[in-house]
C-alpha cells in the first residue's frame, strides 16, 4: 500500500473523531441553552435497596439501606425514594418481614407497618389463617420443607368397613398446593439447609384449616413437596390396598372387588376351609380314640440264674523228677 493511501485514511479518521466531538459538544450546549430558559433542572430520581441481609423480625435501621440512582420514571410498586422514608421515627420502628438481601429494593410489602410487630399474623394475607401440624423426619420430607414452599397434605387412615367386616387403609390427597409459612419456629424463606423439623405451619382458609384438624386426629398426615413453579390443581383419586399390587391378577382382583364377585370368592373360600377343618378335627379324633381303648400291659420279665456248664474233661498233671506233664482225661457222664 502506498504511502498516500495511508495518510488519506489517517486524515479522514481525524476528520470523523473532530466531527464526532464537535456534535456532542454543540447538542450539550444547546441543552444547557434550553435548561437555562426554562429555569428547570432534571429531576433525581433513587430508590432505596438494602445495604445488608436482613431476615425475618430484624429491626429495619438506616446502616441496613442505601440509596442508588433511578434513572427510570417507573418504580417497583411498593418501593421507596428515601431512607427516612422507611425508617421511619425511633419510638415506631419498623421490623422486616421477609429475607431481604443487599442491592433487593426494600418494599412496603417485606416490612411491616411504623409501630407494628414482627409477627407471624402480620405476614398473613387477609382472610387466611395459620395452622400448625406435626410431623416427624420421614411425614416432612426429611426437612426440606422450608418457609414459602408449597406442599400437597396427604391423609392415610383406616376405616372399618361394615360390609366385609373388615379394616381397610386408604390415602387421600387432602389439600394441594398449600403454602408453608414457618417450620418449628423459623419463618426464613432464604435458609436453605435442610433440618429435621417437628412442626409446620401454613397458611389456609377456614375450611382448609378445619379439615387439616380433622385429619390429624382420625388418620396420619403426611407432606408432598411440589415444584416451586407448580401451581395446577391435579385430578387425585382415592388409593386403597387393591392398588398396590400389580400385573393382570390384582388388575382382575381390583375388577372383582368393584362387582361385589371377590366378597363370593371369599366367602367360598371360607365354607371350604371351615368344611376341611371340620373333617380334620373329625378323622384326629377316630384316630384318638383306639388309642385310648388299648392298654398296653408291660410285664416284667423275671431272670432266670444261669448255671454253670459241666466240663467234659479234667486236666490231671504229673511231674516227672524236673519237668511237669499234663494230661487231658476225659469224665464220665
Amino acid at each position: 500500500m502506498r504511502s498516500s493511501t495511508i495518510i488519506s485514511l489517517v486524515v479522514a479518521l481525524l476528520l470523523a473523531f473532530a466531527a464526532v466531538f464537535a456534535t456532542r459538544t454543540y447538542l450539550a450546549d444547546q441543552q444547557a441553552r434550553l435548561e437555562a430558559v426554562n429555569g428547570t433542572k432534571p429531576e433525581e430520581r433513587t430508590l432505596v435497596v438494602a445495604a445488608k441481609p436482613m431476615r425475618f423480625g430484624d429491626r429495619v435501621r438506616p446502616e441496613n439501606l442505601k440509596s442508588i440512582p433511578w434513572p427510570s420514571e417507573e418504580r417497583p410498586e411498593g418501593s421507596f425514594d428515601a431512607i427516612a422514608a422507611v425508617v421511619g421515627d425511633d419510638t415506631e420502628p419498623r421490623y422486616a418481614m421477609e429475607a431481604i438481601d443487599p442491592g433487593e429494593p426494600v418494599l412496603s410489602s417485606k416490612i411491616t407497618g411504623a409501630g407494628e410487630r414482627a409477627t407471624l399474623s402480620a405476614a398473613l394475607d387477609p382472610g387466611m389463617k395459620a395452622i400448625s401440624i406435626r410431623v416427624n423426619d420421614v411425614l416432612g420430607v426429611a426437612g426440606f420443607v422450608r418457609p414459602s414452599d408449597r406442599v400437597d397434605v396427604l391423609l392415610t387412615r383406616v376405616v372399618q368397613n361394615q360390609e366385609r367386616n373388615k379394616e381397610e387403609t386408604f390415602v387421600d390427597v387432602l389439600l394441594q398446593g398449600v403454602k408453608v409459612l414457618a417450620v418449628d419456629q423459623s419463618a426464613d424463606e432464604r435458609k436453605d439447609e435442610p433440618s429435621v423439623v417437628k412442626t409446620v405451619t401454613f397458611e389456609v382458609t377456614t375450611e382448609e384449616a378445619q379439615r387439616l384438624t380433622l385429619g390429624a386426629n382420625i388418620g396420619t398426615l403426611s407432606l408432598a413437596l411440589r415444584n416451586i413453579a407448580s401451581a395446577s390443581v391435579e385430578e387425585t383419586r382415592r388409593l386403597t390396598m387393591t392398588d398396590l399390587g400389580g400385573g393382570p391378577l390384582a388388575t382382575e382382583l381390583a375388577k372383582d372387588a368393584d362387582n361385589g364377585r371377590f366378597d363370593t370368592i371369599e366367602r367360598l373360600v371360607r365354607k371350604v376351609g371351615d368344611d376341611l377343618s371340620g373333617r380334620i378335627d373329625s378323622v384326629e379324633n377316630k384316630m384318638k380314640a383306639p388309642a385310648r381303648e388299648k392298654q398296653v400291659q408291660i410285664v416284667e420279665r423275671k431272670a432266670e440264674p444261669v448255671l454253670p456248664v459241666e466240663p467234659k474233661w479234667a486236666t490231671v498233671g504229673v511231674w516227672n523228677t524236673t519237668k511237669r506233664e499234663e494230661h487231658r482225661v476225659g469224665l464220665v457222664q
